[in-house]
């Protein structure tokens, strides 16, 4: 499993972590939010905002505030326009950088990013010129329990592309976008699962070590430190040195 992988399940503990709690509601009432205007407020029928609620939910957050979320997306209560976008650049070793963005003032935002990735030694890039070495896919999380021949002939027949098992003993369902809430509405009462969620993978890997590697942890964890960025995506591949480092702060 790679050092990448890894540092995803270390970012999941840290989530969890009282400290972070805040932070963490913040960005998925926002995505709620933003998910019932785009979609439209019913979970059924809205893949996006079915994959919002399911994560606000795995967070705790109470369901009182995601129906109000829910509300304001759909105009049935007042709340604040957020524009989506989406920013790329490069990382220390020339590492790609997908960032996505939901801002109530995109000059702010667009300066405070290029800040984080001008200090961190990386640069911003024009729309187009990093994202191509990304998929953009859905993932439904299978929790431990299953044997990986039963949750490949489930995905399969529920039209999912891959399953990629990781390091707790569970899976990962890999499906096309249009596919993504179908297949979990097919897998949901057969499988243990999480809340499913629109990523962008990287089509292949660039190895950092050293100095470098530390500069583009500290480059990612700055980015998801600010309150517009939703999510960061990138194709940096850490040792094993770097990934305990991490592992020990989380």
């Amino acid at each position: 499993m790679s050092g990448h992988n890894r540092w995803t399940k270390i970012k999941r503990k840290k989530e969890a972590m009282g400290a972070t709690k805040g932070a963490l509601f913040t960005k998925l009432i926002r995505e709620v939010t933003v998910a019932a205007r785009n979609g439209g407020g019913d979970p059924e029928h809205n893949a996006r905002l079915r994959s919002a609620v399911l994560a606000a939910r795995e967070a705790n957050m109470p369901n009182e505030t995601i129906q109000r979320a829910v509300k304001k997306g759909t105009g049935e209560l007042e709340g604040v326009s957020y524009e989506e976008m989406v920013y790329e650049g490069y990382g220390p070793g020339g590492v790609a950088i997908v960032c996505e963005v939901l801002t109530d003032n995109k000059n702010r935002t667009a300066g405070d990013v290029r800040a984080i990735f001008t200090k961190s030694g990386g640069s911003l890039a024009a729309t187009g010129a990093v994202a191509f070495q990304f998929e953009r896919k859905g993932i439904i999380p299978v929790k431990a329990g299953s044997t990986e021949d039963q949750v490949m002939e489930l995905a399969l027949d529920a039209g999912a592309d891959d399953v990629v098992s990781d390091e707790e003993g569970g899976f990962e369902v890999r499906t096309e976008i249009p596919a993504l809430l179908p297949a979990y509405k097919a897998l949901e009462k057969k499988l243990s699962l999480g809340a499913p969620k629109m990523v962008y993978l990287p089509k292949t890997m660039v190895q950092v070590t050293g100095d470098a590697a530390d500069k583009v942890v500290r480059l990612v964890e700055t980015l998801e430190e600010n309150d517009d960025v939703q999510h960061v995506y990138t194709n940096a591949e850490f040792d094993d040195r770097t990934v305990a480092e991490l592992e020990s702060r989380a």
